[in-house]
C-alpha cells in the first residue's frame, strides 16, 4: 500500500481517459483538452525512458540512444503528419524548429546541470560527439541555404523552391543512412558506450523483448494523445495570450519530446552522459536529417500542397546558434554543471523572443 501511495508520474495516467473523453465529448473545450493532453504525455513518456535504460543494458549506449530518438521522434513524426494533412506548414516547421533546439539546448542542459550536481565532471565519447556536432552543422547549412534562396532569389517562384527543397531532402536522407552506418557497422566502437551489461553493477529489470513491447506502445499511445494535442494547439494558443509559433516552437516541442527529456536527464545522473549527450543530439539530427526532408517528400502526397523547408529568419537564426554552442560544449568530450546552465540559459533567450516576436514575422516565410 505505501508504495501504491508512493508519489509518482504514474498518478497522471488518469488524464488520459479525461483528454480522450474531453476529445469526443466536448470537442470545444480546447483549454483543457490541451493541458489535460499534455499531462497525459508525461507519464507515458516516463515508460519510454524506463524501456529505453533497460534496452541500452542489452544493445549498448549508441544503440539505446538510437532507439530512444527514433521511437520519441516517431510520435513527433505523427503529430507533424496530421498538421501537414491539414496544410499547417508553419505549425510543422516550428515544431521542427523547436525539436532540433529544445534537444541541444533544452535536454542537453538539463542533463549536464542534473548530472553536474552529482558528479563534479562528466566524460564522454569526444570523438563521436564532434561527429554529432559536425551533423548538426549540416542541419543548420539545410535551414540556412533554402532561407537564403528564398530572399537573394526574389522573386522566385514556389515551384523553384519546392524543387530546390526535394533534392535537398534528398541528400539529407541520403547522409543520414550513411551516418548510420557509420555509428552502427564501420565505426560502432565509436559509439558503443558501456554496452551490453548494466551499468555499475545493476541488474538489468526487463528483457529485450518486454523492453522493445513497452517503448513501441508508449510511442504508439504518446501519437495517439499527440494528435488530440494538436487538434486543440492553436485555440489553446490565443486563450493563453500565446503566438502559434511560440506554442510550435517551445510548448508543443517541449511535450513532444518528454521522452527524450526524461531519459536523457535520469541517464546523466546515473553518470551515463554517453547515452544522455547521444539522446539530446541524435535526436536533433533525427528530425533535421530524417523527420523534416521525410515531410518535405510526403507533402507531396498529404495535404493541399507540397511543403518547402524555407523557414523563417528567426527559427534559421535559432538553430543556427544552438548549433554552434552545442559544438563549442561538446568539443572536450567533458561537461559539468555550468555548461548546462549555459545551455539553458541560450534556450530561456531564445523562448523569450519567440514569445515577443509578431505572430506574422514568426510566420512569414
Amino acid at each position: 500500500m505505501s508504495s501504491f501511495l508512493k508519489p509518482s508520474l504514474n498518478w497522471l495516467l488518469v488524464f488520459i481517459p479525461v483528454a480522450l473523453y474531453l476529445r469526443f465529448f466536448s470537442p470545444d473545450s480546447s483549454t483543457l483538452i490541451f493541458v489535460t493532453a499534455c499531462l497525459s504525455i508525461l507519464p507515458l513518456a516516463g515508460w519510454m525512458g524506463k524501456a529505453t535504460e533497460n534496452l541500452a543494458t542489452h544493445t549498448g549506449e549508441g544503440v539505446g540512444a538510437l532507439l530512444n530518438a527514433t521511437f520519441g521522434n516517431a510520435a513527433e513524426l505523427i503529430i507533424a503528419l496530421v498538421a501537414l494533412q491539414k496544410g499547417l506548414h508553419d505549425v510543422v516547421k516550428a515544431s521542427l524548429t523547436g525539436s532540433i533546439i529544445g534537444n541541444v539546448l533544452l535536454v542537453m542542459g538539463l542533463s549536464m546541470v542534473a548530472g553536474g550536481m552529482k558528479f563534479k565532471a562528466q566524460r564522454f565519447n569526444q570523438v563521436a560527439a564532434n561527429n554529432q556536432a559536425t551533423m548538426l552543422m549540416l542541419a543548420a547549412i539545410s535551414l540556412i541555404m533554402p532561407a537564403a534562396f528564398h530572399h537573394l532569389a526574389t522573386p522566385a517562384s514556389p515551384l523553384v523552391e519546392g524543387a530546390l527543397s526535394l533534392e535537398i531532402s534528398i541528400v539529407l536522407l541520403i547522409v543520414y543512412v550513411l551516418s548510420l552506418v557509420f555509428a552502427l557497422i564501420t565505426h560502432k566502437a565509436l559509439f558503443g558506450g558501456e554496452g551490453g551489461q548494466a551499468h555499475g553493477g545493476e541488474t538489468v529489470a526487463w528483457s529485450k523483448g518486454k523492453s522493445m513491447a513497452v517503448l513501441a506502445g508508449a510511442t504508439a499511445m504518446i501519437a495517439w494523445i499527440s494528435e488530440i494535442l494538436v487538434g486543440s494547439v492553436e485555440a489553446a494558443a490565443h486563450s493563453f495570450g500565446m503566438t502559434s509559433v511560440f506554442v510550435g516552437v517551445i510548448v508543443v516541442a517541449i511535450i513532444g519530446n518528454a521522452a527524450e527529456h526524461s531519459t536523457a536527464v535520469i541517464m546523466a545522473m546515473k553518470n551515463r552522459m554517453d547515452l544522455a549527450v547521444g539522446i539530446a543530439v541524435g535526436s536533433s539530427i533525427q528530425v533535421a536529417l530524417f523527420v523534416a526532408p521525410v515531410l518535405v517528400i510526403a507533402s507531396y502526397w498529404v495535404g493541399p500542397h507540397p511543403m518547402n523547408l524555407v523557414f523563417s529568419p528567426a527559427e534559421v537564426l535559432a538553430v543556427t546558434a544552438s548549433v554552434f554552442i552545442t559544438g563549442q560544449i561538446a568539443n572536450d568530450g567533458e561537461s559539468n554543471w555550468m555548461e548546462g546552465v549555459q545551455l539553458l540559459a541560450v534556450y530561456a533567450i531564445m523562448g523569450a523572443v519567440f514569445y515577443f516576436l509578431p505572430e506574422m514575422a514568426g510566420a512569414k516565410h
